[in-house]
């Protein structure tokens, strides 16, 4: 598994720190903190490509959409086809909370 490539102690300490955030804000705040303005606004295209190619979008109207390149969409496609599942997961949770909202 390519993940197991990542494991390690200040990678575990970096999730370990997200967890414990407690709320949006200090998700925002944290975040703030750790990246650049571009990298947070990256990983969440990632996210919304995600459900979008899940939903059944073409690449154009994801592309038109969100911003994201044809490139960035089919790296996220194969990740929804041969990754970790991480995506279909947090996906999932996300839409459970908003139905339960």
């Amino acid at each position: 598994m390519q993940i197991d490539k990542l494991r390690g102690k200040e990678l575990d300490q970096l999730f370990n720190a997200i967890l414990s955030l407690k709320d949006l804000e200090e998700c925002y705040r944290f975040f703030d903190d750790l990246c650049t303005v571009n990298e947070i606004q990256s990983l969440a295209q990632r996210l919304e490509v995600a459900r979008m190619l899940r939903e059944g979008n073409t690449y154009h109207k994801i592309e038109t959409q969100t911003g994201a390149s044809t490139a960035t969409i089919s790296r996220v496609k194969r990740c929804l086809n041969y990754g970790n599942d991480a995506y279909e997961m947090a996906l999932e949770r996300l839409k459970k909370e908003e139905n339960e909202e």
